[in-house]
């Protein structure tokens, strides 16, 4: 239960905050992250700030924080494999019904079984 309230807290400080040092040259409703397993190696996304709320964003929010921790300065980050990042985002963006339905193992299975 800490878990989703320190998440919750996180999603706060970013969207209701607006972290101002890095969001300020976004389009209103718009959230930047940097997405990647290294960090030598982050791919940034300026994404809609309501794809947050999504199940399967949850779970990549909840894994990078567990991951990585939950405090840090800056943006967001999720530690996932950038094109698997891509292959939600494209689920998401065409309104595929089968995007919310899914569980995280199963949206990684199958984009492991597409490649």
């Amino acid at each position: 239960m800490k878990s989703n309230t320190t998440l919750s807290g996180l999603l706060k400080k970013i969207c209701c905050c607006g972290s101002k040092s890095f969001q300020s040259d976004l389009p209103k409703g718009h959230i930047r992250v940097y997405v990647g397993k290294s960090s030598n190696v982050l791919c940034m996304f300026e994404i809609e700030a309501y794809y947050l709320n999504h199940p399967l964003f949850q779970a990549l929010l909840k894994l990078s924080g567990e991951e990585l921790g939950y405090s840090y300065d800056g943006a967001l980050r999720i530690a996932c494999e950038i094109d698997l990042f891509k292959y939600l985002l494209d689920l998401l963006e065409k309104r595929n019904s089968l995007a919310h339905y899914m569980e995280l193992q199963d949206l990684i299975s199958k984009f492991y079984s597409s490649c």
